[in-house]
């Protein structure tokens, strides 16, 4: 094992360590015990106040139901006193978490510049200085040998704020109003506020309690923005402001009525259009207007139609549409811009069974399509013309790939992105004529970093049903030089549609260094291979994403990978929902989880509509008004599930201004746990006090929570 060679600390060959390696092993298997049987005498307890909740002639009695009343200093001195035996628990690891939050930290190049992008006469690009937290946003005029104008400095709008976060920087038509948005407490709701790019000054223009999503119009005047329910922070308002004039008489262009859809504005690549689109998990609507006349009226690009989801965007006279309308896995169409019809759309790129088209993008010569082909992303370059299409070949077995940044219509240059497990994100810019590409930047991973030190690999286990389910998997050969097997954490999300790809992160190496293996499993409920893969993995076929997460652990400890007694787990959000559901189903297959802000209480969040998400996501889990999803999403729910019995060790993780899972839900689930659960498995919650579902703002700080997550890991096989 590698951390044996670690700790021999000498560089002998295995051959040489192998009898120090192995009293070494038996010496931290007992430590292992010992530190998970260690700890405080007294855990924190919350206090039951049984609270009965009746449907459908079902009663459920739930007796940490008022952890919800956030304003209740009993409540908050539950989770501070979670907080205060999280920290006892671990202080053994106190050193080792200072050492990997150093290692993490000591990767990232401290002085660091993004590569710059051109757009309306000005190349705009970030960059990190060190000691900074937050970026710097910068422009240059012309090209990058003109004079640095520094547009907004993030460092100094957080100067004494606990949580900060910019969103929705866009420049006006006129290069010289700055609009942006502020996030000081972590929940998502913003204030909308605007710079002088030619003095300086901020203006006096201020607008409260929004999202922070933005388009200007063309005017250089008038700027569109959506506003939240401030309870269930759904976006469902499109207001129109002129500069200059009091927000209080902003006009309202759009009303979002259908509590199911939320709203959002954008513009098309071509700067011609304003679009407000209505979206649900499976039905969309787009309005739009010509930007150069935002007084106009929004004219409905298609109404909506249940169960067709699609966008859209314009180059030349038509529109061009990716559209699930009879294509499961989606294709793309067109339509002039004057006759938007369903029955005026032709088709550009037709629909295939085994192909998900997940993306497009227009130039003046090209179209180039990202499309996802047994569970990989590939990038298509089509001319207009027709001829000479081809695609990119990325060389790796498993990989992400993306297509990034383009403002620019009339060019010949591709921008997209590239990562794998072993790769750091990189950018490039592709000839699409010459076919030549440029490397233009590839993240600096300090310390030594080699990538041809670890291995990628790409397998498949096969689920109860016969589904052949992927798996992504990096570690180190001098791992495994023995064939044996290795401490290994099993990533998972599954909801949404969201794909899992395997892309690099430089804090996974403190683990693989230290011997571990990390997996990806691609389950069902993402859509790496198409969407029938989504549709398998949700509603009344959820429990789909749950199985395949188990199968894909069975198999790996059948192929010798690993073993129960080093096989981890850890999701976060919807994916905590996935390690509730897993520790249920079959807690004597893992060591140990991690369940980051864990959506677990699903019953009673999706009973209750004042919360935000949960109108919005009927169609993602079911409505449990609806007795038939009542039952199902019962049969499931992790808070509901829970029994007396042996769990694996937990560190469950939530954050106080969380928007999107309360922090009650992982709360209720901690102290429900520690009430019913019959082992001594340590089991730590840890609340951010100060920040929402992300965690910790700030390019370092975040890397604190990492730090505690990965001793928890390694203290679980004696690594302290």
């Amino acid at each position: 094992m590698l951390f044996c060679q670690r700790l021999n600390g000498k560089g002998l060959p295995m051959s040489k360590t192998l009898l120090p390696c192995a009293v070494l092993m038996l010496v931290f298997c007992l430590a292992a015990v010992a530190c998970r049987q260690a700890g405080p005498a007294q855990a924190p307890r919350a206090t039951v106040k049984p609270h009965t909740l009746e449907i459908h002639d079902h009663t459920r009695v739930d007796d940490y139901y008022w952890l919800k009343e956030r304003e209740n200093p009993e409540v908050i001195n539950y989770l501070e006193a979670e907080n205060t035996y999280t920290d006892a628990v671990m202080s053994h690891t106190r050193a080792l978490q200072e050492e990997l939050f150093n290692e993490i930290v000591g990767r990232i190049k401290k002085n660091d510049e993004s590569v710059p992008y051109f757009d309306n006469g000005y190349y705009y690009y970030d960059r990190f200085e060190e000691g900074g937290e937050y970026p710097i946003y910068c422009r240059r005029e012309g090209s990058m040998d003109g004079d640095e104008e520094i547009i907004l400095n993030a460092n100094q709008r957080a100067d004494g704020q606990p949580y900060y976060a910019a969103r929705g920087l866009e420049v006006s038509s006129g290069n010289d109003i700055l609009a942006f948005s502020e996030d000081t407490a972590g929940r998502r709701i913003y204030t909308l506020r605007f710079k002088s790019l030619t003095s300086g000054e901020m203006l006096a223009d201020t607008i409260p309690e929004v999202t922070g999503n933005i388009a200007w119009a063309e005017d250089n005047r008038t700027i569109f923005y959506s506003k939240q329910d401030l309870e269930t922070l759904r976006s469902h308002l499109v207001f129109r402001h002129v500069l200059g004039t009091d927000s209080a008489d902003d006009v309202l262009v759009w009303d979002e009525t259908d509590e199911t859809f939320s709203c959002w504005i954008s513009k098309t690549k071509s700067k011609r259009f304003v679009m407000i689109g209505s979206n649900s998990t499976l039905s969309d609507e787009i309005r739009f207007i010509e930007a150069g006349d935002p007084t106009g009226e929004f004219n409905v690009f298609l109404p909506r139609e249940r169960g067709h989801e699609y966008s859209i965007d314009h180059f030349g006279d038509r529109f061009f549409i990716r559209t699930n309308h009879e294509a499961t896995n989606f294709k793309l169409m067109s339509t002039p811009i004057d006759r938007t019809a369903l029955s005026n759309w032709a088709e550009v790129i037709e629909h295939r069974d085994e192909v998900y088209l997940s993306s497009f993008d227009v130039f003046k010569n090209y179209l180039v399509v990202s499309e996802r082909k047994a569970g990989l992303i590939q990038l298509r370059i089509r001319p207009w013309s027709g001829e000479n299409e081809h695609y990119l070949d990325f060389g790796e077995a498993t990989y992400d790939a993306w297509i990034d940044a383009n403002l620019e219509l009339d060019t010949e240059l591709l921008r997209y992105g590239y990562s794998s497990l072993t790769t750091p994100e990189s950018v490039y810019d592709y000839d699409m004529s010459s076919r030549e590409r440029t490397l233009m930047k590839q993240d600096e991973v300090l310390g030594g970093f080699d990538p041809s030190n670890y291995v990628a690999e790409r397998l498949y286990a096969t689920a109860g049903d016969g589904v052949q389910v992927p798996i992504s998997l990096v570690y180190r050969p001098d791992a495994r030089s023995d064939g044996g097997p290795s401490p290994l954490l099993l990533y998972g999300y599954g909801s949404y549609g969201a794909s899992m790809d395997p892309y690099f992160r430089s804090d996974r190496l403190s683990l693989l260094d230290r011997g571990f293996i990390y997996a990806i499993a691609h389950i069902r409920g993402g859509q790496e291979n198409g969407r029938q893969w989504y549709e398998d993995g949700r509603l009344l076929n959820k429990k789909n994403t749950f199985t395949d997460f188990v199968d894909c652990g069975d198999f790996l400890v059948e192929q010798g990978y690993t073993t129960v007694n080093e096989l981890f787990a850890m999701g976060g959000s919807a994916g905590g929902l996935l390690m509730g559901a897993v520790v249920n189903m079959r807690p004597d297959l893992f060591q140990a989880a991690v369940a980051r802000v864990p959506f677990v209480d699903v019953i009673t969040t999706m009973l209750d509509p004042d919360i935000p998400l949960t109108t919005a996501e009927y169609d993602e889990w079911g409505n449990p008004n609806d007795k038939k999803y009542y039952d199902y999403m019962l049969s499931y729910s992790p808070y509901d599930q829970i029994e007396a019995k042996n769990y694996p060790a937990l560190l469950i993780t939530a954050g106080l201004h969380d928007s999107q899972v309360q922090y009650w839900e992982p709360a209720k689930w901690t102290a429900k746990l520690r009430a019913v659960k019959t082992d001594d498995n340590l089991l730590l919650l840890h609340t951010n006090m100060e920040a929402g579902h992300g965690g910790a703002s700030g390019r370092f700080r975040r890397y604190r929570e990492t730090a505690l997550t990965y001793a928890f890991l390694l203290d679980q096989i004696g690594m302290t």
